[in-house]
C-alpha cells in the first residue's frame, strides 16, 4: 500500500487529504500537525474548519484509510510520498517584511524531513510558495540524505473558499511540476497516477518546477487584481451615482460601434455611431436574449452556456433557428435533435448548411 503524509491540517492539507484518501481507497493518507486540539477536532464530529461535503468525506474515510496525528515524525518516516502544506505568511522583520513569504515553517518542515527519514521520498510542495523554493528545499534535504534520495515536487492548491471539495473532487486543472530528469518524470507519474483515480488524464498537467510554483503565483496575482479592478470601480460608481451593473454595457455600445483602428484613441476622441447602438441591445438573461432571435452565437465559454434549456430557446426563437458554437461547448447534435441548424468551428458542417450556395 503506498502511503502519503501531509504535514500541516490545515484548510488546504485537511480537504484535500480527505479527498484523496476517499476517491483512493488502496493508499493510506494520514495527516499531521504539532497542534494537538487541531488534531484533536479533526478526529471528532466537530472538524476544525467547515466546507460543505467535508465532513461526509471525512466520516466516510477515518478510521480506514484517513487519520489524523501529532506523531509527526513517525508518518513522515514511514510515508512513500509526504505533502507539505503549512503556513507561509508575510514576513513581519528582516529583508521582505510586509512583502515576502516567511518560509520557516517550511524549512523547518524540510529538516525534519530529513532527519527521519528512512527511505526514499517524495516531498511535495502543496503551499504557496516563491518561485525557486522546491531549489532552496532540495539543497536542505540533499545536504542531510544520508544516502536517501528524494524527489521535489510542486503541486499547487487552486481552491475557493466555499467550494473546495467540489474543486477537489472535479478540478478543471491538476498541476504537477518536477525535475526534467528520468528520477524526477518518475516521480511526476507517481504522484499524476494518485490523482488519475478520479481527475481525466487530460485535466492532469505536467510542467518543470519553476513553472509549476510561478502559475500559483500568476494565478493569485490575476485574481488580486480582478478583485481590485471590481473595488475601484465599485468606489467609482458609489462616487458618483453610476450603478456598476450598467457600466460591462456602455463600454459594449462603444466596442460594437468602433473601427477596428480607433480602440487605441482616448475615450473623448472615440467616435459613436448612434446607428449601432440603436441595433443592440444588452441584456442580463440569455433566454430574454434569444427570444424571437433567427441566430444565436456563443462567444464565452462560461459555464452557464453550457447548461441553459436549449429547448426552451428552441420554442421562443424565429424558424429556422441557427446557433454558431465559436467555443465547443456544446454537443450540435443534441442540438440538431431538437431543431437547430448548428455551425460549431472544427466540426463537419450542418447538412441544413451544406446545401446552401457559396457566397463570394
Amino acid at each position: 500500500m503506498v502511503k502519503i503524509c501531509c504535514i500541516g491540517a490545515g484548510y488546504v492539507g485537511g480537504p484535500t487529504m480527505a479527498v484523496i484518501a476517499l476517491k483512493c481507497p488502496d493508499i493510506e493518507v494520514v495527516v499531521v500537525d504539532i497542534s494537538k486540539p487541531r488534531i484533536e477536532a479533526w478526529n471528532s464530529d466537530t472538524l476544525p474548519i467547515y466546507e460543505p461535503g467535508l465532513d461526509d468525506v471525512v466520516k466516510q474515510c477515518r478510521g480506514k484509510n484517513l487519520f489524523f496525528s501529532t506523531d509527526v515524525e513517525k508518518h513522515v518516516a514511514e510515508a512513500d510520498i509526504i505533502f507539505v502544506s503549512v503556513n507561509t505568511p508575510t514576513k513581519t522583520r528582516g529583508l521582505g517584511a510586509g512583502k515576502a513569504a516567511d518560509l520557516t515553517y517550511w524549512e523547518s518542515a524540510a529538516r525534519m524531513i530529513a532527519d527521519v527519514s528512512k527511505s526514499d521520498k517524495i516531498v511535495v510542495e502543496k503551499s504557496t510558495v516563491p518561485v525557486k523554493t522546491a531549489e532552496a528545499i532540495e539543497k536542505i534535504l540533499t545536504h542531510n540524505s544520508k544516502g536517501i534520495n528524494y524527489q521535489i515536487l510542486s503541486n499547487p492548491e487552486f481552491l475557493a473558499e466555499g467550494t473546495a471539495i467540489e474543486d477537489l473532487f472535479k478540478p478543471d486543472r491538476v498541476l504537477i511540476g518536477g525535475r526534467e530528469t528520468p528520477e524526477g518524470r518518475k516521480a511526476v507519474q507517481a504522484l499524476k497516477d494518485v490523482y488519475a483515480h478520479w481527475v481525466p488524464e487530460d485535466r492532469i498537467l505536467t510542467t518543470n518546477l519553476w513553472s509549476a510554483e510561478l502559475s500559483k503565483l500568476a494565478a493569485n496575482a490575476f485574481l488580486a487584481q480582478r478583485i481590485s479592478s471590481v473595488n475601484a470601480i465599485s468606489a467609482l460608481c458609489e462616487a458618483t451615482g453610476a450603478n456598476v451593473s450598467e457600466v460591462t454595457e456602455d463600454q459594449i455600445q462603444r466596442d460594437l460601434a468602433m473601427n477596428k483602428f480607433d480602440w487605441d484613441h482616448p475615450m473623448h476622441l472615440q467616435p459613436t455611431s448612434p446607428t449601432a447602438v440603436k441595433q443592440v441591445s444588452c441584456v442580463w438573461d440569455a433566454y430574454e436574449a434569444t427570444k424571437g432571435a433567427h441566430g444565436l452565437c456563443i462567444l464565452t465559454e462560461w459555464d452557464e452556456f453550457k447548461t441553459l434549456d436549449y429547448q426552451k430557446i428552441f420554442d421562443n426563437m424565429q424558424k429556422p433557428a441557427f446557433v454558431f458554437d465559436g467555443r465547443n461547448i456544446i454537443d450540435p447534435e443534441k442540438l440538431r435533435e431538437i431543431g437547430f441548424i448548428v455551425y460549431s468551428i472544427g466540426k463537419p458542417l450542418d447538412a441544413w448548411l451544406k446545401d446552401m450556395p457559396a457566397v463570394a
